[in-house]
C-alpha cells in the first residue's frame, strides 16, 4: 500500500491541479461560456475521486461477468444471461456499507463525480445507480457497468435517453475504456456504430477485448480476430493500431486450446494495464486540464463577437459566420498561430452556435490570456517534478489485479493482503470449532499427494503447479490458492497444505468464491500454533 508520505505526494499534486484549474482556468471558461459548448466545469468531486473504468460492449460479450472477475464477487443488481440483462448504467464505488443509491440522488451529492448527469433528464437516471459495497479493489478504482449494445435485430427499439451522448460524457471523465467482443458472436450493429462515435477523441483511453476466446479454436480465431481489426480500422481512423487483447475473462476454468497460453499472457498484460491505472490517475487528470486549456474556444468566441453588427442584421450575419465557421477557424489559426488539433469539432460548434446569442459573446481580454499563457507555460511545468517522484511509486492492488502474485508462485512475492473472509455456506457453522473441516477429505488427497513424488515429505512449487494447471482455471487464481495453502511460506506444500490448496480448488470449481484471507478453521492442525505464534501481539 502507499506509505502516509506516498499518499500525501498524491494529495499534493491533486491540489496543485486543483489551485491551477480555479485559479487560471476557470475564470477564463466562465468569461467565455466554455460549459455551453463543450463539457461542464470541474467540480472537487472530479479531481479528488478515484480513477475510473467503463465497461462496454454488445448484449451478452461478458461485460458483467468480466467485472465479477475483477471484484472476486457478486454485486447488486449483477445478472448474467445470453439476454440483455444489464438495462442501466451502474456505478460500482467503494464504501463501509453494501448500498445501492439511484440517480436521482447521486447526481446531487457534491462528493460524487456524477453532478452533471442532470441535463440528460430522468429517462436517463431512472437507469443510472451507484453500488457502494466493501471490495478492497474499489478503493483504488471505480467501475462503471454499461447495458449491452443493441444488435441489428433489436435496433429499432428506443432507450428514451440520448445513449450515444451520455457515453461520451463517462469516455471524457473515465481513465480506461473496456470494449468486449464476443469471439463466436461477432457483429456491427448501427448502435454499435454510433457509440463509436462517442469514443472519438478517447482512443488514447480505449482498450478492446476480444472475449471468450477459449470457444473457438485456433484457425477460428485468426479468421475472427482478422475481421476485428479490420472492421476497427473502418471506424477508428487512427495512424497507430488499437490493442486487441485476446482473452476468457471470467474465473470459472477455461476450456483447454492451442491458444491457451496466449490468453493467459494477454490476461497478464491487460491486468497490468489496469493495475497502472491509480499510478497514473494524476497524469490523465493533468492531460484532460491541458487539452481544455489549449481549446481555442476563447479566441474563436472573440472573432465571433467582432464580426456582428452592433445593430441591424443581425441574424443573418450570424447565420453567415456559422456556415463560414471553417474559414474562420483557418483565419484564427494564421492570424493567432494555433496549431488545427486544438480547435474543435467544426460541424458540432456550428450546431451549438445556433442556439446562442451572439451579442452576448465577449472579446480576447488580455489578462486572462496571460493568464491562460501562463498555465501552459510556467505553472504546468512545476509539477512534473511531483510527478516523477509519484511515478516511483506503485500501489498493488487485490484478488486478480495483484501484480504480486500474479501469475507467479515464489516465496518472495507473498504480501498481505486486505480482504475480509468469506466463508461457504456449509462452513460457517464450524467456523468456531477446532475441527479441520479438510479432514475428512484427506485420504482423498493425500492419493494425489504421493502420487506426485513429494521430496522430504513436500512438493516443489514446480510440481504443485504443474497439476494445478491441469484443472483449467486461470493463473491468476491458483496464484491464490497457492498464497492461502502455503501457511508456513517456504515456497513448497506439505500433505497438509496441499490437502487445503485441493480443498480451495474443488470449491472454486463448485461455484464458491475464495477466501481473501485464509479464515482459522482451514489452517492445517500443525500450523496453528505457528500462525498464532507468528501473530502481532
Amino acid at each position: 500500500c502507499f506509505s502516509p508520505k506516498t499518499l500525501g505526494d498524491v494529495t499534493v499534486v491533486t491540489e496543485e491541479l486543483k489551485n491551477l484549474y480555479y485559479k487560471r482556468l476557470l475564470p477564463i471558461e466562465k468569461h467565455y461560456s466554455f460549459h455551453h459548448f463543450h463539457s461542464p466545469s470541474y467540480e472537487d468531486a472530479d479531481f479528488d475521486n478515484k480513477p475510473m473504468v467503463l465497461v462496454m460492449g454488445q448484449y451478452s460479450t461478458g461485460k458483467t461477468t468480466f467485472i465479477r472477475y475483477l471484484l472476486e464477487e457478486e454485486f447488486p443488481g449483477s445478472r448474467v444471461g445470453p439476454e440483455p440483462t444489464t438495462d442501466c448504467f451502474t456505478a460500482l464505488m467503494y464504501g463501509e456499507e453494501e448500498r445501492v443509491t439511484p440517480g436521482n440522488a447521486i447526481t446531487v451529492d457534491p462528493k460524487k463525480p456524477f453532478r452533471n448527469l442532470d441535463p440528460f433528464g430522468n429517462s436517463f437516471l431512472n437507469r443510472f445507480q451507484c453500488v457502494q459495497m466493501p471490495n478492497p479493489v474499489l478503493e483504488s478504482i471505480s467501475i462503471i457497468d454499461t447495458p449491452g449494445i443493441l444488435t441489428a435485430a433489436k435496433r429499432k427499439l428506443s432507450r428514451g435517453y440520448d445513449f450515444q451522448a451520455v457515453l461520451r460524457w463517462f469516455a471524457e471523465r473515465v481513465d480506461r475504456i473496456i470494449l468486449l467482443f464476443d469471439a463466436h458472436k461477432l457483429e456491427f450493429s448501427d448502435e454499435l456504430t454510433r457509440a463509436f462515435g462517442a469514443l472519438y477523441g478517447y482512443e488514447d483511453k480505449l482498450r478492446v477485448v476480444l472475449n471468450k476466446a477459449d470457444r473457438v479454436d485456433s484457425q477460428q480465431l485468426m479468421r475472427v480476430y482478422g475481421a476485428l481489426m479490420w472492421s476497427l480500422g473502418k471506424v477508428f481512423r487512427t495512424p497507430e493500431i488499437l490493442r486487441v487483447y485476446i482473452g476468457s475473462f471470467w474465473s470459472e476454468p477455461r476450456q483447454r486450446c492451442d491458444h491457451y497460453k496466449l490468453i493467459e499472457l494477454e490476461e497478464e498484460d491487460l491486468l497490468t494495464d489496469i493495475r497502472n491505472l491509480p499510478r497514473n490517475a494524476t497524469v490523465r487528470k493533468l492531460n484532460d486540464l491541458v487539452k481544455r486549456a489549449r481549446l481555442a474556444h476563447a479566441h474563436i468566441i472573440s472573432h465571433l463577437k467582432q464580426e456582428m453588427p452592433t445593430i441591424f442584421c443581425r441574424e443573418s450575419k450570424k447565420h453567415n459566420l456559422i456556415y463560414e465557421l471553417p474559414v474562420i477557424f483557418t483565419k484564427i489559426q494564421q492570424q493567432h498561430r494555433v496549431p488545427a488539433g486544438d480547435f474543435p469539432d467544426c460541424t458540432k460548434m456550428q450546431e451549438k452556435l445556433l442556439g446562442q446569442d451572439f451579442s452576448k459573446f465577449k472579446t480576447l481580454k488580455p489578462s486572462l490570456m496571460n493568464s491562460l499563457n501562463k498555465l501552459l507555460t510556467t505553472d504546468i511545468a512545476s509539477l512534473v517534478p511531483l510527478f516523477q517522484q509519484q511515478e516511483q511509486r506503485k500501489k498493488s492492488l487485490p484478488a486478480v489485479l495483484d501484480g504480486e502474485f500474479l501469475g507467479t508462485f515464489r516465496r518472495d512475492q507473498f504480501k498481505g493482503d486486505p480482504f475480509k473472509e468469506m466463508l461457504k455456506d456449509d462452513e460457517i457453522s464450524e467456523a468456531d470449532s477446532d475441527e479441520w473441516v479438510v479432514e475428512k477429505y484427506k485420504p482423498k488427497y493425500d492419493e494425489i499427494f504421493y502420487n506426485l513424488s513429494p521430496h522430504d515429505g513436500k512438493l516443489s512449487g514446480t510440481k504443485v503447479k504443474e497439476w494445478m494447471t491441469t484443472t483449467h482455471l486461470p493463473n491468476s487464481v491458483l496464484a491464490h490458492i497457492w498464497r492461502l495453502a502455503d501457511v508456513d511460506r517456504d515456497g513448497m506444500l506439505d500433505n497438509e497444505e496441499f490437502a487445503l490448496a485441493v480443498h480451495l480448488i474443488e470449491g472454486k470449481l463448485d461455484g464458491h468464491w475464495l477466501p481473501r484471507e485464509l479464515p482459522s478453521h482451514l489452517v492445517p492442525p500443525s500450523k496453528r500454533l505457528s500462525t498464532s505464534s507468528d501473530a502481532p501481539a
